[in-house]
């Protein structure tokens, strides 16, 4: 009978032994390290990421079941970051949850009932934030905006978007296999674990550039982007829309669905180039182009 192991420093030996023969890999829970002071010298920002659990996938629609916050603050060149306090609370509804959504978060009618979330405290929580980051701003800016309006007025940056993942060898930008890349595991889809994967993940050095993660955010952040729309293109030529990383995205509000894609300064005359010439085949088509800051990105003014 093999004894039990209770012991860290004994199950670190241990897996350690594993790793060391080549056959195994190990997986660490995933924990946030304590706080350490900055950087004599060093500019500090507070930044706030954002994880909601929500009732569907309609961000127009759908409602706030659960509202984490993970407060951290950050050195300007992104080297350096410190996680900070947190916020959580859960949030009826006013409709059942739906089965499948239970299922993927543990979250049941009886934990939301009579519950909501204190707008104010919302507000005072994300007061000092320079940057509020969600693993998928394109959804969560826009359910957050709806339930407390004060989220509309921060500059908003995307963790899945605005690092560039797959480049840096990572299979997918999911959580749990960004997490699993550093040897990580946690406990996902509740919305306060998913900060603090994102703000592990997000303090760590890209393995093919070396820089830390939060320093490619912000650079991205910082950074205006036009958003291109491709509206009603001919059906022929839209595979080579989606090789080219644009993406569908359908009309709210009345306005038309397109193919949506954002591009840097320097590279928005090729790509409108590549809308007349190879898309449209029209020297002067009309091309639905916004530049955008962190300031609208993501949020519903982004449309």
């Amino acid at each position: 009978m093999i004894p039990e192991v209770t012991n860290s420093h004994e199950l670190e030996k241990l897996a350690a032994m594993l790793e060391s023969s080549g056959e195994y890999r190990i997986l660490r829970r995933l924990r946030l390290a304590g706080a350490t002071p900055p950087p004599v010298g060093a500019t500090m920002r507070r930044g706030v990421i954002v994880d909601v659990e929500t009732t569907g996938l309609d961000s127009a629609t759908d409602e706030i079941i659960e509202l984490a916050m993970l407060a951290f603050d950050y050195s300007t060149d992104g080297a350096f970051v410190a996680s900070a306090n947190t916020f959580d609370q859960l949030r009826e509804p006013g409709q059942p949850i739906p089965p499948e959504v239970t299922r993927l978060t543990g979250i049941t009618d009886e934990m939301v009932a009579d519950q909501s979330i204190d707008c104010a405290s919302v507000d005072a929580f994300i007061a000092d934030a320079a940057l509020v980051i969600a693993h998928n701003a394109a959804f969560d800016r826009r359910v957050c905006e709806r339930l407390v309006p004060s989220f509309a007025a921060k500059p908003w940056a995307c963790s899945i978007r605005e690092v560039d993942w797959i480049f840096e060898g990572f299979e997918s930008a999911r959580l749990s296999s960004l997490a699993a890349g550093y040897g990580r595991f946690f406990d996902s889809h509740r919305a306060l674990h998913d900060c603090e994967a994102a703000l592990d993940v997000l303090s760590r050095p890209l393995p093919r550039t070396g820089r830390i993660a939060l320093s490619a955010l912000l650079e991205s952040a910082r950074r205006p982007k036009w958003r291109l729309r491709a509206v009603r293109p001919p059906f022929a030529v839209r595979e080579r829309l989606k090789l080219r990383g644009y993406r569908w995205e359908a009309g709210k509000g009345g306005a038309q669905g397109a193919w949506c894609t954002e591009t840097d300064q320097s590279s928005f005359p090729a790509e409108c180039d590549f809308l007349r010439h190879e898309i449209y085949r029209q020297p002067a088509p009309s091309i639905d182009a916004r530049l955008l800051t962190a300031y609208e990105r993501y949020s519903l003014r982004s449309d």
